[in-house]
C-alpha cells in the first residue's frame, strides 16, 4: 500500500469504554482532549453495554422478547442517571435524553423481528451511538467546536471482509474540514457496514482498528489509543521485580506480544498504520502525563531486547517416525491434520526423523493424535509455557542468543524457537518453570544493556 497523501497536523485519539464508562469519565476525556487542536475522536460503547445488548440478543434467541424489553429498561435506565450527571443545562441534557430515548425505541421495535445475525450486528451497535451522541452533546454544551459523524457514512468492508481503505480514505476525506482549526470530530469505533450495505463490526480489536483505518486514512500524525492500563513492561511486575516501561516498539515487536497476551494492540489493528509508517502511542487515561509506548516502524536502537512476555497453557505434541527420514511431503501431511481440526501452530521445531509443535488449543487434540499415529509415534507434554524475548534480533546481532541460552542454563527447555522471526527468540518451557525462567533471563539481559 503506498502512502501517497500528505501527512496533516491532526491526531486520532481512541477511547475505550471505561474512558467513557461514567459521567465523570466522559468528562475527564473532554478535559483531555480540549486543547484548541483539531483531532478525531474514536469512542467505544459506555462500559458493559455491550454485553448488555448481547445479553439483549440472547433473550431473543430463546424468543423471550418481553425479557429482552425488561432488560433494556435497566440498561436504559443507567443511560438515565448518566445523563443527569453529565448535562449542566436541561437544553443538553433534554437533546441526550432524545438521542439515547430514539436508539432504546429503535431496539425494542429489532425485538420485534425474527433474530438474523444481520439483526444481531445491528443491536450491538447501538452502544457505540448512544456514548458518542452523549459525548458529542457535551463538548457542545461547554462551547467545543464538535462534529459527530456517523462511521455508517464512511467506515466499510470490502467483499472479501476485509476494511477497504481506498474507500474509508475517500468519504472520510469528504466529510472533514481540515481548514476548521480546533475541531473535534467523534466517531463510533467498531461498527461499520459490509459491501452490501448491512450493519457489520470491525471484530479484531473493535475500536482501535477504527482508530488505526482512520489514523492511516487521512495520514494522521499519530493515532493515540487510549486506556486505563499503566503502558506496556517490559516484564510481568506480578514475577519480576523492577520492572520498567517500554517506551517504543516496532511495530513487528508489538505484533510478537500481541499473541502473549500483553497490553498491547492485536496485531490485525496495527496492521493498517503499519502499511502507511503512521505512529500509534499507547497511553493512560488514569496518568495523562505518562510518556506511554510508541509505535512505529523505526528502530531506535538496533540490537536492544525490549520486553521478555509469557503465555501458559500451551500443549507440545511431538510426532517422530523413521519414515521422515529424506521424505517429502511428510511435513504437509502433519499441517494438514492441524488444519482440518482449525488448530493453530504457535511454535515448530523439525529434525530428520522427526517434527515437534506447540498449541493453544487442545479442544480437538484426541482427535489430531489419533490423525497423526497414522505417520509415527506422537507424544504429549502438556501444562507448557511459552517464554518469548523480543527485540531486535536479527541474526547479525551477534551476543543476544548466547545471553538468552545463559540465562536458561539451568531450566529444562522442551523447544526452542529462533530464525523464524527477527524479532523473537522462543523457549518452550513447563508451567512450573515460568517464574525461574522469566526472572533469570529478565537478570541476565535487561542487567547486561545497562
Amino acid at each position: 500500500m503506498e502512502n501517497n497523501i500528505k501527512q496533516i497536523k491532526m491526531k486520532v485519539l481512541k477511547f475505550g469504554g471505561t474512558s467513557v464508562g461514567s459521567a465523570e469519565r466522559m468528562k475527564g476525556v473532554v478535559k483531555l482532549v480540549s486543547d484548541g487542536d483539531t483531532k478525531i475522536i474514536v469512542l467505544s460503547a459506555m462500559s458493559g453495554t455491550t454485553n448488555s445488548l448481547i445479553e439483549f440478543t440472547n433473550y431473543l434467541r430463546i424468543g423471550n422478547v418481553l425479557g429482552a424489553c425488561e432488560h433494556s429498561t435497566v440498561l436504559q435506565d443507567k443511560y438515565k442517571q448518566t445523563i443527569r450527571d453529565l448535562y449542566t443545562t436541561e437544553e443538553y441534557a433534554n437533546k441526550a435524553k432524545e438521542k439515547v430515548n430514539e436508539i432504546f425505541v429503535h431496539l425494542r421495535e429489532l425485538a420485534q423481528q425474527p433474530l438474523t445475525a444481520d439483526l444481531e450486528k445491528e443491536i450491538v451497535a447501538q452502544g457505540e451511538f448512544m456514548s458518542t451522541n452523549m459525548v458529542a452533546l457535551y463538548m457542545q454544551e461547554q462551547g467545543i467546536d464538535a462534529v459527530l459523524l456517523n462511521s455508517f457514512d464512511f467506515m466499510r468492508l470490502a467483499s472479501n471482509g476485509e476494511p477497504d481503505l481506498g474507500f474509508i480514505r475517500e468519504h472520510l476525506l469528504s466529510l472533514i474540514d481540515l481548514d476548521v482549526k480546533g475541531r473535534i470530530y467523534i466517531v463510533q469505533g467498531f461498527v461499520c457496514l459490509n459491501h452490501q450495505g448491512s450493519i457489520d463490526n470491525l471484530q479484531r480489536g473493535g475500536s482501535d482498528y477504527t482508530a488505526t483505518l482512520i489514523g492511516s486514512a487521512v495520514n494522521a500524525e499519530e493515532v493515540q489509543i487510549w486506556t486505563d492500563i499503566d503502558g506496556m513492561h517490559n516484564n510481568d511486575p506480578r514475577i519480576v521485580d523492577n520492572t520498567s516501561p517500554v517506551h517504543h516498539l516496532h511495530f513487528e515487536e508489538s505484533a510478537e506480544l500481541a499473541y502473549f497476551g500483553a497490553k498491547i494492540l492485536h496485531p490485525t489493528c496495527i496492521l493498517p498504520a503499519k502499511l502507511t509508517g503512521t505512529p500509534v502511542r499507547l497511553l493512560n487515561t488514569m496518568d495523562p502525563s505518562a510518556e506511554g509506548t510508541l509505535i512505529d516502524n523505526n528502530l531506535t536502537r538496533p540490537g536492544e531486547i525490549k520486553a521478555i512476555a509469557a503465555k501458559e497453557g500451551i500443549t507440545a505434541v511431538k510426532i517422530k517416525s523413521g519414515r521422515m527420514l529424506l521424505a517429502y511431503g511428510f511435513l504437509r501431511k502433519v499441517f494438514e491434520v492441524f488444519e482440518t481440526y482449525k488448530t493453530s501452530i504457535d511454535m515448530i521445531c523439525t529434525s530428520e526423523v522427526g517434527v515437534s509443535v506447540s498449541i493453544d488449543d487442545d479442544r480437538k487434540l484426541d482427535h489430531i493424535v489419533d490423525e497423526l499415529q497414522k505417520y509415527g509415534t506422537v507424544t504429549i507434554d502438556r501444562d507448557m509455557c511459552i517464554i518469548c524475548v523480543v527485540g531486535d534480533l536479527n541474526w547479525e546481532n551477534v551476543g543476544f542468543e548466547a545471553r538468552a541460552m545463559e540465562a536458561m542454563k539451568d531450566i529444562p527447555v522442551r523447544m526452542v524457537s529462533y530464525g523464524g522471526s527477527n524479532y523473537n527468540i522462543s523457549f518452550l518451557v513447563r508451567e512450573e518453570d515460568k517464574e525461574r525462567a522469566l526472572r533469570s533471563l529478565s537478570e541476565t539481559i535487561f542487567n547486561s544493556q545497562k
